[in-house]
């Protein structure tokens, strides 16, 4: 069989993947042709380096991108990004800018460095405006930096049904812009790559046709998947799926940020913004305000609440080289939990903890979600799979997404 022929036969981009790394592994060889070799996590306590904890800046209208006199200063807002900044914030932050075009003046002050001002000062930039960063805390020190970072543009955002008008369409012009931004910055040391996740079910059921476009998240904003059927692949359940996402690095996203609004002449002062009237101290005139959480006592903005998570890193393996959402279908007691590994560490999350302030570890949060991890990659080592994936022909009837986060359709 030619090249051509396996990637018709339902390889994909993976199959040339794995190949090269299967040999001299355990003595398992590169397997048949379609197969590849996933190594589990070694999961353990003695593993565990560290855990972080972050405030999601949940909005329950959605993120607000407006303009806003306050006396003689123009302040654009672009705050309320809940879990989903890192997907949305280039998006975010190109309304943003373009609001903020329409001020006569070219100096800006944009008012937060995580990635929402960040991103926020470079789109500016790249209007021709001078540009100057205040704010009391820079990466690494910013929820951003503890966000667990993949194009998740949905994740904890708004509740269905309170949008402000005109919202969704300002959300799907920010998540198409943001999915591109991130793709053109894959390989070029931004920490953002393309990566397989899997997904676990036990149960089969019909697929339940589209409600007339109502999907929060457009179609071609969502890459295709590939359903896995038992023996196809080494995972503790019945069916699995496989959908290229991709991955942010926040530490070294966050960092190339920060050198690049540097290197175009951009300025950071630290200081902090108790309330409005502190903008008036400021030179710039036009300001955008990407304080997020901090927008509640700034702004006095009530529907600003903090959606706690945390991660909990394990000791760094490079030949991960996929993610997992949920853990064994049969141990659905277990919650809902994630993998995604990272130079800095393989990390384990599955918390979502709404109207929680404290930036103390769950310690509860963080047994359960270890434990299941340690249970998920124990039974993939041991599965008669011998940790190989092949490629599939997708069954009918397809598992519903929900299904593989034991949800109903």
């Amino acid at each position: 069989m030619n090249r051509r022929e396996l990637l018709r036969a339902g390889g994909l981009g993976v199959v040339g993947l794995g190949l090269s790394a299967c040999g001299g592994r355990a003595g398992l060889g590169p397997g048949p042709p379609g197969t590849r070799f996933l190594p589990p996590v070694e999961a353990s306590w003695d593993r565990v380096i560290r855990t972080t904890v972050g405030l999601r800046p949940h909005r329950r209208s959605g993120f607000r991108v407006e303009a806003e006199r306050f006396d003689d200063r123009t302040v654009v807002h672009n705050y309320g990004h809940g879990g989903a900044g890192m997907s949305l914030s280039w998006g975010t932050a190109s309304l943003a800018a373009d609001l903020a075009i329409r001020h006569e003046s070219r100096q800006a002050a944009v008012i937060g460095c995580g990635v929402a001002g960040l991103t926020a000062a470079r789109q500016l930039q790249r209007r021709g405006f001078e540009v100057t960063i205040y704010a009391k805390a820079v990466p690494p020190d910013t929820t951003s930096n503890m966000s667990w970072a993949s194009f998740t543009p949905t994740s904890g955002l708004v509740e269905i049904g309170r949008e402000a008008p005109g919202w969704r369409r300002q959300f799907r012009a920010a998540a198409e812009i943001g999915y591109h931004q991130l793709q053109l910055l894959v390989g070029r040391g931004y920490g953002v790559s393309w990566i397989d996740t899997y997904t676990f079910s036990d149960q089969v059921r019909p697929r339940r046709e589209d409600q007339g476009g109502s999907a929060l998240l457009p179609a071609d904003l969502q890459t295709g998947r590939v359903v896995l059927q038992p023996g196809q692949h080494p995972f503790p359940a019945r069916f699995a799926t496989r959908r290229p996402a991709l991955r942010i690095e926040p530490s070294i996203y966050l960092d190339a940020l920060v050198r690049d609004f540097l290197t175009f002449g951009g300025n950071v002062v630290i200081r902090a913004f108790d309330r409005p009237a502190d903008f008036g101290s400021l030179e710039e005139t036009l300001l955008v305000n990407c304080t997020g959480l901090g927008a509640r006592a700034l702004l006095g903005d009530d529907e600003m609440e903090p959606i706690k998570g945390q991660l909990t890193l394990l000791v760094p393996q490079g030949e991960i080289d996929y993610s997992t959402l949920g853990g064994i279908p049969a141990r659905g007691a277990g919650g809902f939990i994630h993998m995604m590994p990272r130079s800095d560490g393989i990390a384990l999350g599955g918390t979502n903890e709404r109207g929680e302030w404290s930036l103390e570890p769950n310690e509860e949060a963080r047994r359960r979600v270890v434990e299941e991890h340690i249970a998920l990659f124990r039974a993939m080592r041991s599965s008669p799979g011998a940790a190989r994936v092949a490629a599939s022909v997708t069954p009918d009837p397809v598992p519903t997404l929900e299904s593989f986060f034991g949800l109903q359709s």
